[in-house]
């Protein structure tokens, strides 16, 4: 019976890698990766000979029996495209499988973007939540964002440079102005922290285009920030109301001071209409 091992590579320097984890890749009798493109530049770095076979988002299903067989027959590495696998990649279905049948599943700890990101920021890292990939749908991820704004941990999410103007938008709009790190291209030759205000970092991207891998850390929600009675927020947003201030934004700017979520806050505009 052989070995399912979890085997964490780099998520950009082809360095930050362990002896433990190049041994494994060595003497194991097969690598499943997600992208055998990358896993073959690895191999070739660090003179690796083991034979690699795909598994991805795509397969990951169809070839689980294929990959338990093998593990029958010896060790299998799973490694993702970069960092820890199973950790927003593929791997999950695997490991379960791996462990409903008996085998034994070995962690090979080593590099991972949320906690490097965590730990570069500046925010607090004591305790925090990672929440993968934001929703790529504007709804969708304007209500993911709603359902966190009262967390009061540091809170980590990826993005893709495409989408990264819009989300900034919602995070401000769902979340308040936060502070945020805008971690960019870790480990590699560009790599760059954006640290400051959510503000401050879309008025950077509208002149700047998003390029590479994102990795965001928001700040939690303050501590100090004790939620207002329903009445003092009703009269808040009435006030900016009568001022011209579209309701949206009303809602948005009390959300930041108020503890109070903006779809909550905008509902409670209409209950009194």
């Amino acid at each position: 019976m052989g070995t399912l091992f979890l085997v964490s590579t780099p998520i950009g320097n082809l360095e930050d890698i362990t002896l433990r984890a190049l041994r494994i890749l060595e003497e194991v009798s097969l690598v499943a990766a997600e992208d055998t493109r990358r896993a073959a530049i690895l191999a070739a770095r660090h003179k690796i000979s083991t034979p690699i076979t795909s598994y991805f988002e795509g397969n990951k299903l169809t070839k689980l029996e294929t990959l338990l067989d093998a593990l029958r027959a010896g060790d299998v590495a799973l490694i993702s495209e970069a960092g820890t696998p199973g950790l927003s990649d593929p791997g999950y279905e695997l490991v379960l499988a791996a462990i409903e049948r008996g085998f034994p599943v070995v962690p090979i700890p080593g590099p991972s973007a949320p906690i490097t990101a965590l730990v570069v920021s500046g925010l607090p890292s004591d305790s925090f939540v990672y929440l993968g990939f934001l929703p790529r749908r504007r709804k969708n991820r304007s209500r993911f964002l709603s359902e966190v704004a009262g967390e009061r941990r540091t809170l980590i999410v990826f993005e893709a440079p495409h989408r990264l103007r819009e989300s900034l938008a919602d995070v401000e709009a769902e979340l308040g102005d936060r502070q945020i790190a805008i971690c960019r291209e870790l480990t590699k030759l560009h790599e760059e922290v954006l640290r400051g205000s959510v503000s401050e970092a879309r008025a950077h991207f509208r002149d700047v285009e998003p390029r590479g891998e994102f990795t965001l850390v928001i700040g939690g929600v303050s501590t100090e920030l004790v939620k207002w009675e329903s009445e003092e927020t009703r009269k808040a947003l009435d006030e900016l109301l009568a001022q011209g201030v579209s309701r949206p934004e009303a809602a948005r700017r009390l959300a930041a001071v108020s503890g109070w979520r903006r779809g909550d806050i905008y509902k409670l505009g209409l209950g009194s209409e």
